[in-house]
């Protein structure tokens, strides 16, 4: 393991916020992150790892603990059991859109419409990351991980991972703890063979993102380069000369709400269902079994709905700040908070907390942050 100098951590986050930490290890190989990662957790002091720091807002106080980046490379090509499929196991410290720009170049299909999303893909899992429609648990096999409770590596199939909208069990979510405090090692996809030809897009939100029509045939190369335009049009591909990708992407989640608490919502708030379980487990014990089974009760769906929509209408455009402040909402996407020139810590909560006392008061609803929170508070 190479331990570095600590650097601040406002240059290594997209939002630039954080100071050094007590302790830095860079790791390269499996092997370094898991060797360091032993001897972090045997001190007992305070940790975390570092990807591409694009999901993470840290305060404007030192850490006092140890940073250990993920610096791992490689993408290794594996058959897979089901005929028209392969499947590609990545090093976690590998970029995750280069990781897609590599699936479309070899006529893969599944993790296209996630172009340009920033940071490495030892993380996607993490936050099941998403996009149009797309999310990495439609095409993830499994991770190799490191306990923290054990050291142990091991293998674990993406249905033990408790992958959800915007979660996992490996997820810090704001106020509490993960369910599995590990470290993903590698990710292995699993994507379709599709080659460089057009076909039709079956999902409706990509179709409608992209102004597709049902049944248009496009190449997943075009798929692509659509989907990156119009992330940039948002300010949501990094780009240094543009202070509105300064940013940790979508700072608040989209709320899951119940049907009732939908309906209270205006009608034209954007909103989509969320997938009920259409397959409940009915256990019927034998002895009292007549024959007969009932129907499944119907259950409505949630309903997931649009936090940047929320913000704007509660009268937040893009591009606000507070007076003085060198925080603001993007110019080009209401649900960005962007660091417009050495912004603190402190500035991007107060204004994070503002924007949720705006919503409740409007809509009754209480937006979570997205990223992960080290130091700071909302």
């Amino acid at each position: 393991m190479t331990e570095a100098t600590p650097l601040p951590l406002a240059q290594l986050t997209t939002l630039r916020t954080g100071g050094a930490p007590a302790r830095m290890f860079d790791a390269t190989t499996a092997e370094e992150l898991v060797e360091t990662l032993r001897d972090v957790w045997r001190d007992g002091e305070p940790w975390f790892v570092l990807g591409g720091g694009s999901n993470l807002f840290v305060g404007d106080e030192p850490f006092d603990g140890t940073v250990v980046r993920i610096l791992t490379q490689g993408i290794e090509r594996l058959p897979s059991p089901r005929p028209g499929f392969t499947r590609l196991r990545i090093q976690a410290g590998h970029d995750w859109d280069a990781v897609v720009a590599y699936a479309v170049a070899e006529g893969l299909a599944g993790i296209e419409a996630m172009s340009g999303i920033p940071g490495t893909i030892g993380a996607a899992p993490v936050q099941n990351i998403g996009a149009y429609g797309q999310e990495i648990v439609q095409t993830l096999v499994e991770v190799e991980l490191v306990d923290e409770s054990t050291g142990e590596v091991s293998t674990v199939p993406a249905a033990d991972l408790g992958l959800g909208f915007r979660t996992s069990v490996l997820k810090h979510h704001y106020g509490s703890a993960p369910a599995r405090r590990s470290v993903i090692l590698t990710v292995t996809l699993e994507l379709a063979e599709v080659g460089q030809g057009d076909r039709p897009i079956a999902g409706e939100q990509l179709r409608t993102a992209l102004g597709l029509a049902p049944g248009q045939g496009v190449s997943v190369a075009w798929v692509r380069d659509h989907v990156l335009a119009t992330r940039a049009r948002k300010g949501m591909v990094l780009d240094d000369a543009d202070p509105d990708t300064y940013s940790a992407g979508s700072f608040f989640q989209n709320a899951v709400v119940s049907p009732s608490f939908a309906r209270t919502l205006p009608d034209a708030c954007p909103r989509w269902p969320v997938a009920p379980d259409l397959d409940p487990v009915l256990v019927i014990p034998l002895a009292a079994f007549d024959g007969y089974v009932p129907p499944p009760a119907a259950v409505e769906s949630d309903v997931k709905v649009s936090a940047a929509w929320l913000i704007e209408q509660s009268g937040l455009r893009k591009g606000f700040r507070l007076p003085r402040s060198r925080a603001a909402l993007s110019t080009k996407h209401a649900l960005a908070l962007t660091n417009r020139g050495s912004a603190t810590a402190a500035e991007l909560a107060e204004l994070a907390r503002y924007i949720q006392g705006r919503v409740q008061a409007e809509f009754g609803l209480v937006l979570q942050p997205e990223p992960v929170l080290v130091g700071v508070e909302l």
